[in-house]
């Protein structure tokens, strides 16, 4: 069997197969953060399509902490139900089910206040943020920590912590953003020290799969690399993290030499390197590209994004290609 439709297990739970939906943001929710009927149509539709884990996108865990006033919330008990529906819609068609719980940082597009580790802007176009206090830092472990209780109420799967793309926590992680001089400032451990207080906060009330999604390249020079990543996912995994969702890049305005699997060494070296399960991403479009990482042991999952919108059935176009038998959901049999 080609390995990308192995089951993969996931501490206790079993994927169909190794293709996972990553998280895109939809900028669909209204300003209350709430579902809408997009929102239900559109995993759906990707679980219909065979996808084995589908992760939902970048949920704020506060308002002032989401990339717009568009992106889904999980702030409030209200949006419970809504995420519950989303649930049930991609469990309909065998998927599994994640959600990313994310904090914008810097980078949030919300009218009023926005925060960050230090007070200084991503570029001309966003606003300065407010460099956070460590009771503003308080307030944030704990707004992650009740978003996993919401997220377990609605019935998820996995969690995944975002800790990329120059949000909240990568913030707190590079030293190009990072410029404090207390306990959150200065040497790697200092850095870590929210994501760190992130995990055990989760931790403490979710017992099932935890991803973290990172960038795992600043690309400047006085940036994060592969490196300082390698030594963050051996401390992940010592807090129980189950895997990490490597990216790159987002952190800082820099020029990314991007092609088709770009970030696939930076997976590779941390899954090695941390001895640590690792998903990868970056223009991953044809079975065979698929196929090739996780046979050389690249990587352990294949997240898939943009390709994902052209093609929601890409699984069973790649189950095709690799020659293996996927079924289809029974209505559309007849059009395979």
């Amino acid at each position: 069997m080609a390995k990308l439709f192995e089951p993969y297990q996931l501490q206790n739970i079993s994927l169909k197969n190794r293709v996972v939906m990553a998280p895109m943001c939809m900028y669909s929710a209204k300003d209350d953060g709430l579902v809408t009927p997009f929102h239900q149509v559109h995993y759906a539709t990707r679980a219909a399509g065979q996808v084995g884990l589908i992760i939902v996108e970048a949920t704020g865990v506060v308002p002032e902490g989401r990339i717009s006033s568009n992106d889904l919330g999980i702030w409030d008990d209200a949006h419970i139900e809504g995420l519950r529906q989303l649930v049930q819609g991609m469990k309909a068609y065998g998927a599994k089910t994640g959600i990313q719980l994310g904090h914008a940082g810097r980078k949030a597009t919300v009218d009023g206040e926005i925060f960050a580790p230090s007070a200084i802007t991503f570029s001309d176009a966003y606003k300065t943020p407010t460099e956070m206090t460590l009771e503003d830092i308080e307030y944030v472990v704990e707004a992650f920590k009740q978003a996993a209780v919401r997220a377990a109420k609605a019935g998820f799967d996995v969690l995944e912590i975002h800790g990329a793309h120059g949000y909240l926590i990568s913030e707190f992680l590079s030293p190009a953003t990072n410029k404090r001089n207390d306990q959150y400032g200065g040497s790697q451990e200092n850095r870590y020290r929210l994501l760190r207080q992130v995990i055990d906060a989760i931790r403490s009330v979710w017992e099932g799969p935890l991803l973290v999604r990172v960038s795992a390249e600043d690309y400047a020079e006085d940036g994060t690399t592969m490196d300082d990543f390698i030594v963050f996912s051996r401390w992940m995994k010592s807090q129980s993290v189950d895997l990490v969702d490597v990216s790159t890049g987002g952190v800082v305005q820099a020029h990314i030499n991007v092609f088709p699997g770009y970030q696939v060494p930076h997976a590779e070296a941390i899954k090695h390197g941390a001895d640590i399960p690792t998903g990868v991403v970056g223009l991953i479009t044809t079975a065979i590209q698929a196929e090739e990482i996780l046979q050389n042991n690249r990587a352990d999952l294949i997240f898939l994004a943009r390709v994902l919108l052209r093609e929601p059935y890409w699984p069973l176009h790649a189950a095709k290609e690799l020659g293996e038998e996927v079924q289809p959901p029974v209505q559309y049999v007849r059009g395979w």
